[in-house]
């Protein structure tokens, strides 16, 4: 993996990536490989590709064989990948010449190297998953126990109409909601083994190429592609935009959190906040910043992956390369985003009087749209829209609640109905409390 903010000792509570850092490791990648060379012994002694005693002694090997990167470095530096030195090192702690020469029989780097990474992401994807539901679980309660509690909803950073906190939350969850429906069909299709050979070809296996390559894939309890996916990265670049969609969806949870926690709206807390070294006033909202700068790193490094798919001929080192750089970063910034939010989501708290003035403080104004369909009853929709605007210009610039100006001009209309919030939310509450069923509904599955 690329030096990152993941690596840095000073900076790891700030990114806190939980068990999916350590899926990231030297020690983590070279286990994984071990494994799946340990299980593809196993698979070809089966079928007797390898001699069935070699199968055995490689995979007991594999299983206790304990390699050091650091060693494999100097020759991983000059054949541009670690399976060469990890194999012949593997080979050579075997101590057993005549079962060691069958270690890694008719399978190339790349099938070793991304049938561990597969096996990591794998775990990787359900630590994440379970971050997600405890963050739906938290953001369910919120939006059942708020569902009612109006505020101002904004466009273009400006008053819109009501609505309510609970739908608010509910429109944070609702992504991760269906990017969690999302993970059977991921896991089936994507999290994959590969097993290939030199070109893609398979030719080193002869015809018992695809029943080895189902018996790895039953073993590591993966998927069997049924074919080579050396150059076709579809499975890796489905797997990132789940990661990277992740990042997004609490991206936008951090971008809105960051605007109600600011001086002046102040109509969330989150409980705890950062300080800052100069002003002693300030709780800095450090945890939704946090998640706002993972979002577009991931959405970065996902269009540079992209362009990483396009290998040329059978295999291509620059591509390969990059996808090494760039994959790691997006699934532990998804993960550091994850566990970000799971903290704020249990620490999150309304605050209804700085909503509810943030309702009343702008001359009702914020009812323009409700009183303009009231009148659209009594006039055809066009008149009713420019009267409405002229009543909105008149009640700025004398300072008259809309609410007033209603009672005055149009005593048949209920006045106190069209400004109250309560009352204007449309379907909010109903979201939120749909939101908060959906939730509960995947939790007891």
């Amino acid at each position: 993996m690329a030096a990152s903010v993941f690596d840095s000792a000073h900076l790891a509570r700030l990114f806190p990536t939980a068990e999916v850092g350590r899926l990231f490791t030297d020690g983590a990648e070279l286990r994984a490989m071990l494994l799946t060379e340990g299980m593809l012994a196993k698979a070809q002694g089966e079928l007797g590709v390898i001699p069935k005693d070699s199968a055995g002694a490689i995979q007991r090997a594999a299983m206790e064989i304990h390699l050091d990167p650091g060693a494999l470095a100097q020759a991983t530096g000059a054949n541009g990948v670690s399976v060469p030195a990890l194999v012949a090192a593997f080979r050579t702690e075997m101590q057993a010449p005549e079962h060691a020469q069958y270690v890694h029989w008719g399978a190339t780097s790349q099938d070793i190297l991304d049938t561990g990474l597969m096996l990591r992401l794998r775990q990787a994807v359900s630590v994440v998953e379970r971050d997600l539901v405890q963050i739906l679980t938290a953001l369910a309660g919120l939006a059942e126990t708020h569902a009612d509690l109006p505020m101002a909803a904004r466009t273009y950073g400006q008053h819109a109409t009501p609505t309510s906190f609970g739908a608010l939350v509910a429109a944070w969850g609702e992504p991760l909601i269906n990017l969690l429906g999302e993970l059977p069909e991921l896991r089936r299709a994507c999290l994959v083994v590969s097993l290939s050979g030199a070109a893609g070809t398979s030719s080193a296996l002869g015809p018992k190429a695809a029943k080895a390559r189902a018996a790895l894939a039953r073993l590591l309890n993966l998927g069997d592609p049924g074919r080579s996916w050396h150059t076709d990265r579809t499975p890796v670049l489905r797997l990132a935009d789940w990661f990277t969609r992740v990042g997004l969806a609490l991206g936008k949870m951090g971008e809105d959190l960051t605007e109600l926690t600011q001086t002046g709206i102040g109509e969330i807390s989150l409980g705890l906040g950062g300080s800052s070294s100069t002003m002693p006033q300030k709780q800095n909202p450090v945890g939704p910043a946090v998640m706002v700068a993972l979002a577009r790193q991931g959405a970065g490094l996902l269009a540079v992956l992209h362009g990483a798919a396009m290998h040329r001929h059978q295999r291509d080192g620059a591509a390969w390369f990059t996808e090494w750089m760039c994959l790691p970063q997006i699934v532990l910034g998804a993960a550091a985003a994850a566990q970000t939010a799971v903290g704020l989501s249990e620490g999150l708290k309304p605050d209804a009087k700085a909503m509810a003035d943030a309702l009343t403080g702008g001359l009702d104004l914020i009812h323009a749209e409700a009183l303009s369909f009231a009148l659209a009853g009594l006039m055809p929709r066009p008149e009713a829209q420019a009267r409405t605007k002229a009543l909105c210009k008149e009640a700025a610039d004398t300072g008259t609640p809309l609410k007033q100006m209603i009672a005055r001009d149009w005593p048949q209309l209920d006045a106190a109905a069209l400004t109250d919030p309560a009352q204007q939310m449309g379907r909010a509450a109903d979201e939120a409390r749909a939101f908060a069923a959906r939730v509960r509904d995947l939790t007891l599955e």
